[in-house]
């Protein structure tokens, strides 16, 4: 792990002046970027929100200090649409930015925090963009575009705004190995399986605790069918990912697709007990609504497979409550129905929608315009609760290779083929049975013959006797 915090003139050495004399607020702004990198809370600096808070302590008028602030409020499910003070906050460090004696670079970074903080996440992803054309290195840049190609689904772009850049970085520049991760997680959305899980395990090579290289291997293992290597893989590593406080959680989730996809129904609950549910609340507020996607999608397929979870539904709904109206990503959205339905809360998912088409009607950005068009993966499941599964497959089949565009990785959206599947299966109808079996064998050709695979089908030979 990187250590050996940047001062202000290391910064201008590399080519990326932080405006501030405070060699701490520096040091500190190198530890915020390492911990969100590595997806840990360093104990030496206090954890990633407290060594934000010391950068802006060392120098309250830290324009980067702020943006800090800002970036961080946001990634832990704020928007400025629905919080008065979180919007006069950006506000106010807009205006500061644009007279304070700082650079070009830093400004843009203050403009791209607002289209981020205010919902315009693909005008923000730009502007990362632009800033790396001229600052390939800029690492804060590469992370945070990224990161949120992932929650938009723009795979290639995901991919390609790493390769632009990994030229132009030194092996020996702090940081590097992170983004061996970032490239493979980009290769492996892409299909790209080979070259993916060579860039991840160089990544390893360079730092074993890297959980996001640790992570692209794990999605090679999944797509590849991989399943018993999986297993192993996370076992004889767990000492070194689970270090990784802030996404240590998302690793057991992938372990417990290990088991659903051979069958080991009982196994995968076991991980959801023992991992998932209980590191649901751990770590820092930057990634909650991958938990709620990691428990609710769990949860969901288990059921989906028959099996009885119990009241665990619960805790997922009560995670859920408080943030109903938040409107973050429709993909988070779409996981709090999923919790509402598994919970037998219907009232609250009918308050949930009703939220929605007033975020719809009363806001603007590319972040509104997404869920708008993920509306009818909401109608499909709300049919599937009303039992109404010929309906949700009528809804949601014509529009399947859309649904990249709600966002979440190949595997995240798995769910929904999985849902799709079921949906058919229940379905009245020989027309549903014949697509539930074309859809299997499918997913047999993609994934070769598993025992959740085997179950699937002896479903169709079992509702056709019927």
């Amino acid at each position: 792990m990187h250590s050996n915090w940047r001062d202000c003139q290391e910064w201008r050495s590399e080519g990326l002046p932080l405006s501030t004399t405070s060699n701490e607020a520096c040091k500190m702004y190198d530890a915020t970027l390492a911990q969100l990198l590595g997806f840990y809370n360093d104990s030496s600096v206090g954890g990633m929100q407290k060594s934000a808070d010391k950068m802006v302590e060392a120098d309250p008028n830290f324009i980067m200090g702020q943006t800090w602030s800002c970036l961080l409020k946001r990634y832990s499910g704020q928007l400025t649409w629905r919080d008065a003070e979180f919007q006069t906050n950006v506000d106010d460090l807009v205006k500061r930015a644009e007279t304070a004696e700082i650079t070009g670079r830093e400004r843009k970074h203050v403009n791209a925090a607002k289209l981020f903080a205010d919902g315009y996440s693909i005008e923000a992803c730009l502007a990362w963009e632009k800033i790396l054309v001229d600052y390939p290195t800029d690492a804060l840049a590469v992370k945070l575009a990224h990161d949120t190609y992932l929650d938009l689904g723009y795979q290639r772009q995901m991919r390609d705004s790493v390769a632009r850049v990994l030229p132009y970085w030194k092996t020996t520049k702090p940081l590097y190995g992170y983004l061996l991760g970032m490239y493979s997680f980009g290769l492996v959305e892409t299909d790209l399986y080979a070259p993916a899980e060579t860039m991840a395990r160089k990544g390893l090579e360079m730092n074993k605790q890297d959980i996001w290289s640790s992570h692209a291997l794990v999605h090679v293992l999944e797509m590849t069918a991989r399943y018993e290597e999986g297993i192993k893989f996370l076992n004889s590593t767990r000492n070194d990912w689970t270090t990784c406080d802030a996404l240590a959680y998302h690793n057991f989730w992938h372990w417990a697709l290990y088991y659903l996809e051979k069958g080991d129904f009982d196994g995968a609950l076991g991980i959801y007990d023992a991992e998932v549910l209980q590191r649901h609340n751990l770590g820092c507020k930057s990634e909650q609504g991958v938990k709620l996607h990691d428990a609710a999608s769990l949860l969901a397929r288990l059921e989906m497979e028959g099996i009885n979870v119990g009241d665990r539904w619960d805790d997922v709904y009560e995670y859920c409550r408080p943030i109903i109206d938040s409107h973050v990503r429709c993909f988070t959205d779409i996981h709090m129905l999923m919790a509402c339905h598994g919970a037998k809360q219907k009232e609250l998912g009918q308050n949930l929608m009703e939220s929605i088409r007033d975020y719809i009607r009363n806001t603007k950005g590319s972040n509104r315009d997404i869920t708008q068009s993920g509306l009818p993966v909401f109608e499909a499941f709300e049919a599937y609760n009303d039992e109404d599964y010929g309906r949700a497959v009528d809804i949601i089949h014509p529009i399947r290779y859309d649904l990249v565009k709600l966002g979440g990785s190949n595997a995240q959206r798995d769910v929904f083929n999985m849902f799709l599947i079921h949906a058919a299966l229940r379905a009245p109808g020989r027309y549903y049975q014949n697509l539930a079996r074309q859809l299997i064998l499918e997913r047999e050709a993609l994934r070769q013959k598993t025992p959740l695979i085997d179950q699937l089908m002896a479903k169709t030979v079992n509702a056709h006797m019927d």
